[in-house]
């Protein structure tokens, strides 16, 4: 892997020549003497902190008359063997002027110069700052061919250069504005990449970062008969937004293939990969499904945010009873606790969101998974590797000679690796994972469905959440709303529920996309484990009675709990019926 640094970083220190090797240069070259150089540094008083004493000492030589920059610049391009250029006549091209922004060529004295063949001409002033080239020529795939000019002019030339009016698409607004920092992302190396391939580069990664800036958890990009759409999926709606032309479809599936690091030949089978990005100083990773469909290859990337692990249990969206109930649950020193639902309900949020929570010095936690979407500080990690032999079981099996305390299982997926789970509750460890069930009393059934005793299970088992998620008002444009008689009536509530509360609806504003909602929060269903449930899945009851069960020991139904978030104002009757079934048992 070739880890690219963010390119010429925004908070960085303008970028000057190395002025100690300069100082010393021109001492040696006979452009000044020793005296003179005494004489500057004499003359420097009231250094502030953070200004680079070198710098000070440069400009003072050059001010007090004794050398010019020409006289430098010339000496260092016959020491460096390096044309100096003359840029008063210069002028680029426009779509060179596109590739840096006008804020990094002055805070980095560089300037797109000319195409040559397959070499980008660039005029420096430093000739010692080969980190900006490299970073710029990986970037860019191309080769970077420097040219001295003295700061002054190159600084000149920049200014009229940018100031013509003749640039419409920065650099910046292809990586990122000040507030993303811009992106970095992992490349593999190799590939065969042309001259023409930069604006395919710059496409992918524009297409990357506003998905995060809107934040979008998927990025899906599908080939159809005459387009090539591009969809983001923002707090669990689909929506589509402006996407490339049909040529161009085969170019940006090979390049989101190769930082991918699947094979570009292979087009006849699905294949999954990994992207690494890094923007505005947080880890980004995506994972990128492949899919070959009638009409192209399908590309989804879901976007992994390590931010959300920062979540507390109340911004999952727990009320103050249930929240106290889950975290006596996940407090326990022994037993299973389940996260039910199906893909895309924030099972794994709510997992992670538990393992932060109850993260202490004093516990060892150890988490098996496929993939590792998120890592944790202080958690020990371990990757399924299938074809190696590292399934679920094995690892459970091993992780268990490392003596931790709490062990989270990505998924309990087969007889093998629940029996391990059960075992290993049973004898003294707390035990994490999820099942795909419609509702957190059907994790009973599921496992003994896959093979589970009952007795088992009766004796492991400490509860399960069901989840769904459900879109919240904008906190921006919220405002009252009184549902009518008919709205209460397909949720399951009447008008005397909502007295004394308010619901709320967004009116769509410039923070929301004009939606009504930002961001995403959940509505559970907390099963406990009572002893006469225990009694009842030990007897081998059924779905039914132990629903009915759980309902009587006051357990609330996901609709019930969507109620209440719409009696609060945090979310909307639509939301809550899009989300949740109605409750069979009263």
């Amino acid at each position: 892997m070739l880890r690219l640094t963010p390119l010429l970083p925004r908070n960085s220190p303008p970028v000057s020549t190395a002025d100690d090797f300069v100082i010393q240069f021109i001492q040696d070259k006979g452009l000044v003497s020793p005296a003179d150089i005494a004489v500057a540094r004499a003359a420097l008083t009231d250094i502030k902190e953070g200004q680079n004493p070198d710098s000070l000492l440069l400009a003072k030589v050059v001010e007090g008359g004794k050398v010019a920059w020409p006289a430098i610049t010339a000496a260092l391009g016959q020491e460096f063997d390096m044309e100096v250029v003359n840029l008063e006549q210069v002028t680029p091209a426009e779509e060179l002027l596109k590739l840096i922004g006008r804020e990094q060529a002055e805070r980095h004295n560089i300037l797109p110069l000319q195409m040559d063949g397959v070499e980008l001409l660039v005029a420096i002033s430093d000739p010692l700052d080969t980190e900006t080239l490299d970073s710029l020529s990986r970037v860019l795939k191309l080769a970077l061919n420097p040219k001295l000019a003295t700061p002054d002019d190159l600084k000149a030339a920049i200014h009229r250069c940018y100031s013509g009016g003749q640039v419409s698409v920065s650099y910046e607004d292809v990586f990122g504005k000040a507030e993303d920092g811009g992106i970095s992302v992992e490349l593999p190396q190799g590939g065969d990449v042309k001259e023409d391939d930069a604006p395919i580069i710059r496409y992918v990664n524009s297409l990357i970062v506003d998905a995060i800036r809107r934040k979008a958890s998927d990025i899906h990009l599908e080939p159809l008969e005459k387009r090539f759409r591009v969809r983001f999926r923002i707090d669990g709606v689909l929506q589509e937004m402006k996407g490339p032309p049909k040529r161009l479809q085969a170019s940006i599936i090979s390049r989101l293939k190769l930082m991918a690091e699947v094979s570009l030949a292979e087009k006849r089978i699905p294949q999954d990969g990994r992207i690494q990005a890094r923007t505005g100083g947080r880890d980004i990773d995506l994972r990128v499904s492949v899919l070959p469909t009638v009409y192209g290859e399908s590309i989804v990337m879901r976007i992994l945010d390590k931010e959300g692990l920062k979540l507390g249990l109340p911004e999952l969206g727990f009320f103050a009873d249930d929240q106290a109930k889950f975290q006596g649950l996940i407090s326990g020193s022994d037993g299973v606790f389940l996260v039910t639902g199906p893909t895309g309900s924030g099972k794994s949020t709510t997992l992670y969101s538990a393992l932060n929570y109850i993260n202490k010095p004093d516990r060892k936690i150890i988490t098996v998974e496929d993939p590792v979407e998120y890592q944790m500080a202080g958690i020990n990690q371990v990757q399924v590797k299938r074809d190696v032999g590292m399934t679920f079981a094995a690892a459970l099996r091993a992780m268990l000679r490392q003596a931790p305390n709490i062990v989270m299982i990505g998924e309990i997926r087969d007889l093998e690796t629940a029996e391990i789970a059960i075992n290993a509750a049973l004898t003294g460890h707390m035990v994490f994972s999820t099942l795909h069930t419609n509702d957190s009393v059907s994790a009973v059934t599921r496992l003994v469905d896959i093979g589970v005793k009952p007795f088992l299970v009766s004796a492991a088992l400490r509860g399960a959440l069901a989840q769904r998620l459900v879109r919240r008002v904008c906190q921006s444009c919220a405002q009252p709303y009184a549902p009518s008689a008919k709205e209460l009536y397909s949720i399951g509530m009447t008008v005397q529920d909502i007295a004394g509360a308010t619901p709320m609806k967004g009116a769509g504003c410039q923070k929301c996309g004009n939606r009504g909602y930002k961001g995403r929060r959940g509505v559970f269903e907390l099963f406990v484990i009572t002893e006469e449930v225990q009694e009842m899945i030990y007897s081998g009851a059924n779905l039914v009675d132990l629903r009915r069960k759980a309902r009587e020991a006051g357990m609330r139904t996901m609709r019930e709990d969507g109620q209440r978030k719409v009696a609060s104002g945090m979310t909307t009757i639509e939301e809550v019926l899009g989300s949740t079934v109605s409750d069979d048992i009263p």
